[in-house]
């Protein structure tokens, strides 16, 4: 057996290899001799069939997995020619050539490894910024707004009819061509009035109503509207106002500091606003850092370190993006690429340049994260997973199962680590400053 394992750059390695045939042979025999031990067969007792019985009925199989094996042994030998772990590589080898000729099995396998990244200097990515500054009058209107929202409306004593920013407890039932529209009736509804809640013009023509009248309002549905049935088409509901309420004047005093900061010792007003200068400040950092500062670090990062890509990995991901690419393309173009292969191979190399700065992130965020010691355990993205599925009303244990069944939790956990270690390194450059 002749092997030549050569580093063709910092990540990806060529092996090129003669397999005599009579290694070939050995091993089929062997194979035959180890399958014969073990083998039922009419006509024979267990184990005791004939070696050229076992070859002449599996034959094909026993040869495949002589070459096989013949491959894993050059496999095993070039990794160690070329000083690498199994650790170390990426994905299966490549078997790109198996000739078989006369004598001599001629192949080539191609291999991929983590390269190895240079991190000196990587602060200097980190762009600058201004930490996020609160005015008092931010603080006020937050408090303001907190009041409010803690202060229940009441009912309306006056005789005065409703007004905008009232709050208006009706009875209603639509109709579209006499028909009654489903879903389209309730008991009492709260509605605040201005709110915008319902179509255009039923909140304005309730104004002027007092509690205990009824009246049939006429609206038309908007083009746009979600429910096509009803899209465009003109409705009355017949309403009748049960109850006015309003909401009075919000105290901002001692007492809703208590109410609103309960495991204080000694809940103010002041402290109040303290917190909630906080909680905007924090507000601003995070729509800061994720909308500007988290890419523009991605970016500076990409563009400081250079280094080799394993060109499997590459190869990956540019299958990644085209079939992201495909689920958006009409039934004409995908006939057309299924029709033509060169299209394939021009849209898949317009693929290569974003594909590789992809790559070439991941690699950076693994092994920055490395270096601050930024980790993200099992339970943390379960239990991101299960509150994201809550937040949107879904089964959170059968979107787990749903992802696990894609092989999505790996690229989850990814994206946590990245923005747990973009965080870190931002927080960073402000507590530095």
């Amino acid at each position: 057996m002749e092997i030549v394992a050569k580093k063709v750059d910092n990540a990806n390695a060529e092996v090129n290899a003669k397999i005599a045939k009579s290694d070939i042979e050995s091993k089929t025999q062997k194979i035959a001799k180890e399958l014969s031990k073990t083998l039922n067969l009419p006509g024979f007792r267990k184990g005791k069939v004939p070696i050229a019985i076992v070859k002449k009925r599996y034959g094909e199989k026993i040869e495949k997995d002589a070459e096989a094996e013949a491959l894993q042994e050059v496999y095993a030998k070039a990794l160690e020619e070329l000083g690498l772990n199994k650790e170390d590589i990426l994905g299966e080898p490549a078997v790109t050539k198996f000739d078989k000729k006369d004598e001599v099995i001629e192949t080539e396998i191609k291999i991929s490894f983590r390269p190895e990244i240079d991190l000196e200097g990587y602060e200097e990515a980190i762009p600058e910024f201004k930490e996020p500054e609160v005015s008092d009058e931010e603080v006020e209107k937050r408090l303001k707004e907190l009041a409010e929202a803690m202060t229940p409306p009441k009912k309306l004593e006056e005789d005065r009819p409703l007004q905008e920013g009232d709050i208006a407890i009706i009875d209603f039932k639509g109709y579209v061509d006499d028909k009654e529209i489903e879903g389209g009736s309730a008991e009492n509804f709260q509605l605040k009035i201005g709110s915008g809640q319902f179509i255009p013009g039923f909140e304005e023509q309730l104004v002027g109503m007092k509690a205990g009248e009824s009246k049939t309002i006429e609206v038309t549905f908007p083009e746009d509207y979600h429910n096509k049935e009803l899209a465009g088409k003109k409705a009355k509901f017949d309403v009748t106002l049960k109850e006015i309420q309003v909401k009075e004047e919000p105290k901002i005093d001692d007492e809703l500091a208590k109410k609103m900061l309960p495991n204080e010792e000694n809940p103010t007003v002041d402290l109040l606003k303290e917190k909630i200068k906080e909680q905007i400040k924090s507000e601003k950092l995070s729509k800061l850092y994720n909308e500007e500062l988290k890419p523009k670090l991605i970016e500076n990062l990409v563009e400081k370190f250079d280094f080799d890509l394993p060109e499997n990995i590459v190869e990956q991901e540019i299958d990644i993006k085209l079939n992201e690419k495909l689920r958006g393309m009409s039934e004409d173009e995908l006939k057309e690429l299924r029709e033509n292969p060169d299209k394939v191979k021009e849209l898949r190399e317009s693929l290569k340049d974003e594909a590789k700065k992809s790559v070439k992130a991941t690699f950076i965020v693994d092994a920055l994260a490395k270096k601050e010691g930024i980790k993200v355990d099992d339970q943390e993205v379960i239990q991101t997973i299960y509150y994201e599925a809550m937040q949107m009303g879904q089964n959170p244990q059968e979107v787990l199962e749903a992802y696990k069944k894609q092989g999505l939790l790996p690229a989850i956990k990814m994206a946590m680590i990245e923005d747990k270690l973009l965080t870190h390194l931002l927080n960073k450059k402000l507590e530095a400053k």
